[in-house]
């Protein structure tokens, strides 16, 4: 009976592995950058069941300070790393109902850049037209950077590897069911455990969607950032002017003929026969 249950036991173990081996199967990273036309612009893909429940598209660039030793060898002097996602980077992530997450590193796990979404009900709309609605975000942006990888980080100070994050963050907030498309810069700035030093992420070029896509590989309606719509609008009202301004000036060229006609109609005829002149 003891032999029987310790069997038991095993199989359910096996049991247990094999599925967890079956859903670790299941879910696929893909790096598509070779793919996009600006060398800049990196595509990211998290599938999970053959179906694709993250994508990521978007230029990301980093601006890190690190401690140098002065000249004097007692001081320290603060210098800039400026870095982008290379080509061929490595991704990993995680798809959730309500929790999303997508894991960048590059050069031997020197750089980790980390995207964490959320999707809850928040209020969105101006104040009178304000309503609770679905909504995903980024809650929360994170890079793990290792100044001792000499490439970037020339003679850097006590080297090691750090923690930067974002502190309460809500950035591109989007309604769910959508993608969030932004041209224009999203800067951030990550608190980093190396003396607080402040870390710029800019990222541009956006297209992202965390949660509910419904076909494979294929973003669902964008939701554009209200940067681009400004931008728009200011594109498009030089035309819109231009449009009005024509359809003034024909509507005033129209009545102007339109009422030296009627004031030629009102006119008094001459007559033609001298004759008649006498009657007059």
């Amino acid at each position: 009976m003891e032999f029987l249950d310790r069997a038991g036991l095993v199989l359910a173990l096996i049991g247990v592995l094999l599925l967890k081996m079956f859903v670790l199967a299941e879910q696929e990273v893909e790096n598509l950058s070779g793919l996009s036309l600006n060398p800049d612009r990196d595509i990211f893909v998290v599938r999970e069941n053959g179906t694709t429940c993250l994508m990521a598209e978007l230029a990301v660039k980093f601006l890190i300070p690190y401690d140098v030793l002065a000249l004097n060898g007692i001081d320290l002097i603060t210098e800039q790393v400026s870095l982008s996602i290379p080509r061929g980077a490595q991704i990993a992530g995680k798809c959730g109902t309500s929790e999303s997450e997508l894991h960048i590193s590059w050069i031997n796990d020197a750089f980790t850049f980390r995207i964490f979404f959320s999707k809850e009900m928040s209020t969105m709309g101006s104040d009178d037209k304000a309503k609770e609605t679905e909504v995903w975000k980024i809650n929360k942006v994170q890079l793990v950077y290792d100044t001792s990888e000499t490439t970037h980080f020339i003679n850097a100070y006590n080297p090691g590897k750090h923690t930067a994050s974002t502190h309460r963050l809500s950035a591109l907030v989007t309604p769910a069911g959508h993608s969030y498309v932004c041209a224009a810069q999203q800067t951030l700035t990550l608190i980093s455990s190396d003396h607080q030093k402040g870390i710029t992420v800019s990222m541009y070029d956006i297209q992202i969607q965390p949660f509910d896509i419904n076909s494979d590989f294929i973003f669902s309606e964008p939701y554009k950032c209200i940067t681009d719509q400004r931008e728009q609008l200011e594109q498009m009202l030089p035309l819109i002017l231009g449009l009005i301004l024509g359809l003034i000036i024909v509507i005033t060229i129209s009545v102007y003929h339109f009422h030296l006609k009627l004031t030629a109609q009102q006119q008094v005829q001459l007559p033609q026969d001298r004759s008649l002149y006498k009657n007059m």
